[in-house]
């Protein structure tokens, strides 16, 4: 855990260590981040909050992202704006609990956040199939939305949990144009007035994933002035879309 304010730091500790859990605790984002160094195969998840001396809550997730370290995170602060949450999940968090929270609630998100991380390191049985999302399977590629992984061709690549919620909505709505204002509310439940231009970066990132050329996307396909199409099974790399041209009279 990376708190500063003392007390919330020590009664985290406490109900999370007698819900069964070892807590390591830092105080500031250097310190947590060098302990993450150290020793990153021994930490399960991170709980990291964002405002911090020194350097933030965001700075630390990026700098862990950045050198292949994909420990899950669960930000805690008081910023709900939606830019907030965006950026937050922007820097590469997997989950975001705006304070206050109910302790109950922080408990259940640490506990998902350590079974995603068992299953994709496969440490634990995985769950039983029935209980299981399908694995999607799209030209070539494939994505389980359990261990939130990305196989393109034999390449396995781990998304953030807000990645896998994106790439799964578009897979899921493959060959249908959703705005980026659907995107917004349908995938992470964000209905203020947000600038919907944050999902291009998601965007940007899942086309690296899949390889694909930012000049002739083959899969996920711009539709400008509207949002996004996702094209499972292309033949050949299509051109960006527009708006249906006005007919003539």
């Amino acid at each position: 855990m990376i708190e500063d304010e003392p007390h919330l730091a020590m009664g985290l500790r406490f109900n999370l260590e007698a819900d069964g859990h070892e807590v390591t605790v830092a105080t500031d984002g250097e310190s947590g981040l060098a302990q993450v160094r150290e020793d990153g195969a021994a930490f399960d998840a991170v709980v990291l909050d964002v405002m911090l001396p020194g350097i933030d809550g965001f700075q630390v997730a990026r700098t862990l992202r950045e050198r292949g370290d994909y420990v899950p995170i669960l930000m805690l602060t008081a910023r709900g704006r939606p830019e907030d949450v965006l950026e937050g999940f922007d820097a590469g968090v997997d989950d975001y609990l705006p304070k206050p929270f109910e302790l109950p609630i922080l408990l259940a998100r640490v506990r998902s956040l350590l079974r995603r991380n068992s299953w994709a390191r496969a440490t634990t049985p995985a769950p039983p199939a029935e209980k299981r999302a399908e694995v999607l399977r799209f030209g070539g590629n494939s994505f389980d939305p359990a261990t939130l992984e990305l196989r393109v061709g034999s390449l396995p690549y781990h998304l953030t949990a807000m990645e896998a919620d994106l790439l799964q909505y578009l897979l899921r709505n493959a060959g249908t144009v959703v705005s980026r204002k659907a995107i917004l509310e349908d995938v992470w439940d964000l209905h203020e007035e947000t600038d919907t231009r944050a999902i291009d970066n998601f965007i940007v990132r899942l086309r690296r994933f899949l390889n694909e050329d930012p000049s002739r996307p083959r899969h996920v396909l711009t539709v400008r002035g509207i949002g996004y199409k996702f094209i499972a099974d292309p033949v050949d790399p299509p051109r960006e879309e527009g708006p249906a041209a006005p007919r003539r009279r």
